[in-house]
């Protein structure tokens, strides 16, 4: 019997205890086959010494490929999440393989009617020129624009053919093309004379002409040059005076230094009517409602009164203490502006001539003018006031004064312009000077400014047209210029530039509305035709009125 070796100590099992080898345990060694290639059978669980074998680690199981997939384990990949002992895993996973791309044709764009396919259009005539360069022969350039053409494939044919009916461009043409300048207008000014000479037709009865449409605005033509011009040596360029005076009986009166002159327009006659005492000179000038009368005020402070037909000096008025710069009728008094800021009335009936004095300015007054209806009166100083008087003063004293209605202050200059519109009594005009060169309308009811202009210069004196809705003003420098505007609009109508040599400082309108004479420090008088007279084509019927002025230069003196 063969001995069976022990088992050394060192690998003995700690318990003293042996198991004996039964029989059936050697059977159960001889029954084992060991395979090392293949391990598909399960383990023998009646086998003490083989125990239950340990799952394999996932590696092992993959590279083996042995490994069972089970459907829940298919969705949780395809997911991108797997779950195992509570523990989730994110993967991100690709659904697809990378495929090449393949070589195929290029999808067509999809572009609106309007827009023309031109890349292939381009191709297809295998023209790769710059289509923005236009320096090409004619027959390129038609041939382009045979390009550019209508496509009438595109689009409705009816309606393409109706939207060219309508706007009457034919198809396959060009919408903007060059053509030809047209005619030049007619230089003929007849046709426009003769729509001036209509206008009044159509107009109201009892209606002023409106000067504030455009075509009044287009077709009022103002002559540049002067009917006439008178040389009045002597006369003295001083902003502050006032000169020039024109009666209702078509007599014009002008101060030269010491001198005093009238000119009968009726029949051209120059006269000298007075001289000013020794040591003064004449200051201002104006004639009485009726033209009988002149008042003339001296640079001393008097104030002298002429019989104009008799040539003769009824009386002198003294009391001022400087010098007489404005003068204004109303009726039979005489109002007279000094340079000490006061203004006086003068009864011309009573020995006491004056009758009220009116304190409201600090500087010379050299603007003053009564309202045709004699209620108001309006007065403008070198102190930039505007002041409005009332006239109705009712009894008075030797010692009476008068209080102003309203003061305006708008002005920043001297005011010398002063002027009542004839055709709306509420209405009354000023200008200021160098500093100010802006012309304001007030309301004399309310004392409210209604409107305001500003011109390039001084403003020297304002005349409102008797029959038009318009205003003249006329300016010193740099302008030297004679401007009408229209009202309420005061859109400038015409500008005469330049129309003296130096500043036009004194204005007069004649007794029909439509001359205005203006002097100046360049010694001349000069007859603008700015207005048509009410009564002018009666008055050609007959023989020529000696009034209306004709070309050449006279003399005053």
């Amino acid at each position: 019997m063969t001995s069976i070796p022990k088992t050394p100590s060192r690998y003995r099992s700690r318990s003293d205890a042996k198991t004996p080898l039964t029989p059936s345990i050697i059977s159960a060694f001889n029954s084992i086959s060991i395979s090392p290639q293949k391990r598909s059978h399960p383990a023998d669980l009646s086998n003490p010494f083989i125990t239950k074998s340990r799952q394999a680690s996932p590696v092992k199981r993959a590279t083996g490929g042995g490994v069972i997939v089970s459907d829940s384990f298919h969705r949780q990949a395809g997911g991108g999440v797997i779950r195992k002992g509570g523990i989730e895993t994110r993967l991100d996973v690709v659904s697809r393989d990378y495929l090449p791309p393949t070589s195929q044709p290029r999808p067509e764009l999809k572009r609106s009617r309007s827009t023309p396919a031109t890349r292939e259009r381009t191709q297809s005539t295998g023209d790769n020129r710059d289509r923005f360069i236009t320096t090409r022969e004619a027959d390129d350039v038609a041939a382009t624009l045979e390009l550019m053409s209508l496509n009438p494939k595109t689009v409705s044919p009816g309606h393409t053919a109706r939207l060219a009916a309508a706007t009457g461009v034919p198809l396959n043409r060009r919408v903007l093309a060059y053509h030809e300048a047209p005619p030049a207008s007619s230089s003929d000014s007849t046709l426009s004379q003769q729509r001036e000479l209509a206008r009044p037709l159509y107009g109201r009865p009892g209606e002023l002409p409106s000067s504030t449409s455009s075509t009044t605005n287009k077709s009022r033509r103002i002559p540049t040059q002067p009917e006439r011009v008178l040389d009045a040596p002597g006369m003295v360029d001083d902003f502050y005076l006032n000169l020039v005076s024109w009666s209702i009986q078509n007599v014009v009166a002008v101060a030269l230094a010491e001198s005093t002159y009238v000119w009968r327009a009726d029949t051209g006659i120059v006269s000298h009517l007075s001289e000013a005492p020794e040591g003064t000179y004449v200051s201002s000038v104006d004639f009485s409602n009726d033209g009988a009368y002149l008042g003339i005020g001296l640079g001393n402070g008097e104030v002298e009164l002429w019989d104009v037909e008799a040539g003769q000096k009824l009386r002198t008025m003294g009391g001022h203490q400087g010098q007489i710069a404005v003068l204004s009728w109303n009726a039979h008094i005489l109002s007279s502006g000094c340079g000490d800021g006061s203004i006086w009335h003068h009864d011309v009936r009573v020995p006491r001539h004056k009758v009220m004095e009116l304190l409201g300015h600090t500087g010379e007054v050299c603007g003053l003018k009564w309202r045709a209806d004699g209620e108001l009166l309006a007065s403008g100083g070198n102190d930039n006031v505007v002041n409005i008087w009332d006239g109705r003063v009712g009894d008075v004293t030797d010692g009476a004064r008068g209080q102003a209605k309203w003061t305006k202050r708008n002005h920043t200059a001297a005011v010398k312009a002063i002027a009542w519109c004839p055709w709306q009594s509420s209405l009354l005009a000023s200008g200021g000077g160098t500093n100010d060169a802006t012309v304001h309308v007030w309301n004399s009811g309310t004392g409210a400014r209604l409107h305001s202009l500003k011109t390039p210069s001084q403003v020297t004196s304002i005349i409102w047209s008797p029959h038009k809705k318009e205003i003249l003003t006329t300016h010193g420098y740099p302008t030297n210029a004679i401007m009408v505007h229209a009202y309420p609009s005061l859109e400038r109508i015409a500008e005469i530039r330049d129309a003296h040599d130096s500043r036009v400082l004194y204005t007069a309108v004649g007794p029909a509305g439509d001359v205005v004479c203006t002097g100046a420090g360049d010694e001349n008088l000069k007859f603008w035709r700015i207005w048509e007279g009410v009564g002018a084509k009666k008055k050609k019927e007959g023989k020529e009125r000696s009034s209306s002025t004709r070309s050449g230069i006279l003399s005053i003196r």
